[in-house]
């Protein structure tokens, strides 16, 4: 029987008095792919942003892991994001150093210690994302889509159980976005590691098939992309 890492019952988002999503209801399994589609404004990113409690949800059921959402303490809250893998639409890499640098800090700041362990580590999630040459680079010195790679090395550093991918193709070409997307697929098949990717590109949901659901007028609902 699959592992249920998400279960959602009668969820409503709001920011202030603006209702954004009401009576979200939804579970993600271990392993499993899920599209969140939908118009820019619909709530996709303000959705995957209460699974990291970023955003608070107002009412209903939310659980994620083994943690209640609605009575989660705030020191519990590191220890949530710690199982979660976030991938971003502009990067947010460290400009300043480079792509070694980037993942050590990552690392040492979750608590890693060993240099050894974190060389392993590192050398680990580059090669996993097709990057193993690449770790004396600085950001600058990379395409959009190589860099996007790695940012998904970064959010495998600590073994997530689940990667939240808020639209990872927004910023690349159609060639690069069709790679990161099946690079997302990959990851879910070989490491046993959920997805939830947010998106308004149905061409890539249809390129490569998976769970869908959409953020439509303030609900959430099952979903089929058609031709």
């Amino acid at each position: 029987m699959s592992k249920i890492l998400i279960k959602y019952e009668g969820v409503n988002i709001s920011r202030g008095e603006h209702a954004i999503l009401h009576d979200v209801t939804f579970e993600q399994q271990k392993s499993e792919f899920l599209y969140i589609v939908g118009k820019v404004g619909s709530g996709k990113s303000t959705l995957l942003k209460t699974l990291y409690c970023e955003m608070p949800i107002d009412g209903g059921y939310a659980k994620i892991f083994d943690y209640n959402l609605k009575k989660i303490k705030k020191s519990q809250i590191p220890l949530l994001r710690r199982k979660v893998g976030i991938v971003f639409q502009d990067f947010q890499l460290l400009t300043d150093r480079s792509v070694y640098n980037n993942l050590a800090f990552v690392l040492r700041a979750t608590g890693w210690k060993n240099k050894q362990q974190i060389e392993e580590r590192i050398e680990e999630v580059l090669g996993l994302v097709g990057m193993k040459s690449k770790g004396y680079k600085m950001p600058h010195e990379l395409s959009g889509g190589e860099q996007q790679r790695i940012v998904i090395a970064r959010a495998l550093l600590n073994s997530p159980e689940l990667i939240l991918a808020d639209e990872p193709t927004g910023n690349l070409d159609t060639e690069s976005g069709h790679r990161i997307v099946q690079l997302l697929h990959d990851i879910c098949d070989t490491q046993e590691t959920a997805v939830i990717m947010a998106t308004h590109n149905h061409q890539l949901v249809k390129a490569f098939p998976a769970k869908v659901m959409i953020c439509e007028q303030g609900r959430f609902l099952d979903h089929d992309i058609k031709d």
